[in-house]
């Protein structure tokens, strides 16, 4: 199990405390292209964290940008976290995942 997310984030802290995940910080190591691609396509639209301070951060012009591209140049936009468990992935850390997951 590969957890994707960021160091200072407390959601992305507060899942690795519960699950038994290897941790890849988006910020300092990226997330593999495949990975990414594969979660837009089970993800759409929710995979872009249009909330987060990067987000409202830029300009309206930029935003209009693929979301994977955005995703690729500003790792802080992907929702986190990004838990990816063989074959079946998990984005955010709410009630639904942390059951599923047993946690």
């Amino acid at each position: 199990m590969v957890l994707y997310g960021l160091k200072t984030c407390d959601t992305c802290r507060k899942a690795l405390k519960a699950l038994n995940a290897d941790f890849v910080d988006v910020r300092a190591d990226g997330v593999p292209q495949e990975v990414l691609a594969e979660a837009q396509a089970r993800f759409g639209d929710r995979l872009l964290n249009t909330r987060s301070t990067t987000w409202r951060e830029m300009d309206e012009a930029a935003r209009q940008g693929a979301p994977l591209d955005l995703i690729a140049a500003h790792p802080t936009l992907m929702k986190r976290p990004l838990i990816v468990d063989g074959d079946q992935m998990y984005l955010g850390w709410d009630k639904a995942t942390q059951a599923a997951l047993g946690a």
